[in-house]
């Protein structure tokens, strides 16, 4: 059994056998601390990606014309350069979608990474239109209410036919 805990964590609980207290059966538990999982490790071994420079990293398809062709986007409405790029098939991209919990060869969705925490599909678009120029952190906060299942089933019907419609390249294209 599995027991939520503050602070975003999970523990494990331990149930041991039922005590009997006059006629009334007692459940007595013990909580041990969570295990340390690959999610830990990966956030472990890619603490360097954001030692120098916090930025967060978008993970994009890197073969996905629509995908190249949005971040293209980004880039020329991100005039500080608040955010840097690196394509999911790249090794780091990789190791930053193990960071993030999923599978290093999943390229289903763009992912945002900051230091402490990833982003997945319609909240990695509103994160990330956040970071770049106006109106864009505006209209975020808008989309914001949309709820997230019809904000994902759009994205997720977009993303399933971006080959279809836009085309792929043959080779990632590294921003």
């Amino acid at each position: 059994m599995a027991l939520l805990v503050p602070g975003g964590g999970c523990a494990r609980l331990a149930i041991s056998h039922p005590a009997q207290v006059s006629r009334r059966t007692a459940v007595v538990a013990t909580l041990s601390p969570p295990k340390r999982d690959k999610v830990d490790y990966w956030v472990d071994a890619t603490s360097s990606f954001f030692e120098p420079d916090s930025r967060p990293i978008m993970l994009y398809d890197g073969v996905c014309n629509l995908c190249n062709g949005g971040v293209k986007f980004v880039r020329d409405n991100d005039k500080n350069r608040r955010i840097r790029y690196e394509a999911l098939q790249s090794e780091s991209g990789k190791k930053l979608l193990r960071r993030s919990g999923r599978a290093p060869d999943d390229i289903s969705s763009v992912v945002l990474v900051e230091k402490d925490r990833s982003y997945i599909k319609s909240d990695a678009v509103l994160k990330i239109m956040e970071y770049i120029d106006l109106p864009f952190p505006q209209l975020a906060f808008f989309l914001q209410f949309v709820p997230q299942f019809v904000r994902d089933f759009a994205y997720d019907n977009i993303a399933n036919n971006r080959y279809n419609i836009f085309g792929r390249s043959d080779s990632y294209v590294r921003m």
